[in-house]
């Protein structure tokens, strides 16, 4: 199990969703594949479209709750309501861009609706946080392509140093 115990935080950004009138499958997806690697779900919400209210969730499960791995989907694209990356990049600490440009490179050689992607991905204490797209298809496509580097950079961000000789970064 690569994720083992790894805490994961979910948060689906929808503003139909957060109204009850669509049903989130993203979320869950990401639920069922860390789960499959081992990780546990501490957390896994749906909220509205609104900077404030990401903001504050992705500060709650870093800070808070103590999220090791925190995934959102949903709100990463040229709709006004897209504000995903702006929240995210509000309460990070540190960038980490290989994460989604590993996706949207990966996403390219699928379709050319990969490069509108306004995806981040970044550090906040020890929590890994990564935009990820609102589709079920697209979530697991982007975490099939992240999760080799994933257990790795989760270790190094929590202090274990051991195995970086034979690793770049």
């Amino acid at each position: 199990m690569r994720l083992k115990d790894v805490k994961v935080g979910i948060l689906t950004i929808s503003d139909k969703g957060s109204r009850g009138e669509r049903e989130d499958t993203s979320g869950p997806e990401i639920r069922r594949i860390v789960e499959a690697e081992g990780a546990r779900v501490i957390s896994y919400q749906v909220i509205a479209d609104e900077q404030y209210l990401i903001e504050e969730r992705l500060v709650y499960l870093a800070d808070f709750d103590e999220a090791e791995l925190i995934f959102t989907t949903g709100g990463t694209g040229f709709s006004p309501r897209d504000v995903t990356p702006e929240a995210t990049l509000a309460i990070i600490e540190r960038l980490v861009p290989g994460f989604v440009e590993a996706i949207r490179h990966a996403g390219l050689k699928i379709t050319p609706h990969a490069m509108l992607s306004r995806a981040v991905s970044g550090i906040r204490g020890t929590a890994i946080i990564v935009n990820l797209p609102g589709s079920p298809k697209a979530v697991r496509e982007s975490i099939e392509v992240i999760l080799p580097a994933l257990p790795h950079a989760i270790e190094v961000l929590k202090g274990n140093t051991e195995d970086c000789a034979g690793h770049a970064h």
